[in-house]
């Protein structure tokens, strides 16, 4: 299996427990996401140290009113290491709204003109965004993964682009209903999983610390949604994770 989306560099137990646990449970492969600078390089240590583990860098959405949103170019040094995967996460948030619109759109813009230029995959964080986002994305040509998907009004669009759409635990969630409607839309080999550990526990372990290992339960609730085996949907959302990420 592979957990397509967590960040490692904030679980507050230190990293090999966590990924010990994840192979046990039958995660062997670990998308880890920088959401800043520092974060992304504390994010290509862990990869550099652990087997399985890549490395998505980008400077979260969160942060478009800070310093570091001037800064998207030094990410470029960061993605030549090889263990770098994706551009992101990147995108939208008018649901906190740590930073103002603009910001966060040139910030966003940024990020999408990096990853063309280097023809990387693009990971997307949307919160009650969907047309801004939709929008922004029309004119990239390249790969895209919309992390953590709760934004029903872009299904259409990522369905009609081809976009990879990813479920966390959230979906699990018992009023999770329009969640595990759309997973049931997107087609077999466009759909991922993730934890985006350590937030969004999903429902067997809610009100605890997420982790990579808890991606089970996520594909468990999706496979029920879809009327598979959870085994086939861990089998394909892995093979979906290689295809999306480039990954070997």
């Amino acid at each position: 299996m592979t957990d397509s989306h967590a960040h490692l560099d904030a679980c507050e137990e230190p990293p090999a427990g966590v990924l010990e646990r994840a192979r046990a449970a039958g995660v062997i492969r670990v998308v880890s996401i920088g959401t800043g600078l520092d974060s992304c390089r504390a994010t290509l240590a862990l990869a550099d140290e652990h087997e399985g583990v890549y490395a998505a860098l980008g400077i979260h959405p969160h942060r478009a009113g800070g310093p570091e949103a001037a800064r998207v170019r030094e990410l470029r040094e960061l993605l030549a290491h090889p263990r770098a995967v994706a551009v992101g996460e990147t995108g939208l948030d008018n649901a906190r709204r740590f930073a103002a619109p603009a910001e966060q759109r040139r910030l966003f813009d940024a990020h999408l003109e990096l990853a063309s230029e280097l023809r990387f995959p693009v990971v997307i964080h949307s919160r009650e965004a969907e047309e801004e986002t939709a929008a922004t994305l029309a004119s990239f040509a390249g790969t895209v993964i919309l992390h953590c998907f709760s934004s029903p009004g872009l299904l259409s669009t990522a369905l009609g682009r081809g976009y990879y759409v990813s479920f966390a635990g959230n979906a699990t969630y018992p009023k999770a209903h329009d969640l595990r409607a759309a997973a049931v839309a997107v087609p077999a080999d466009r759909i991922l999983v993730e934890t985006d550990s350590p937030y969004l526990a999903p429902q067997p372990v809610r009100g605890r610390p997420n982790e990579p290992a808890h991606v089970v339960h996520t594909i468990a609730a999706l496979a029920t949604a879809r009327g598979v085996d959870p085994g086939t949907l861990a089998e394909q959302t892995h093979a979906n994770a290689a295809a999306a990420f480039g990954l070997r």
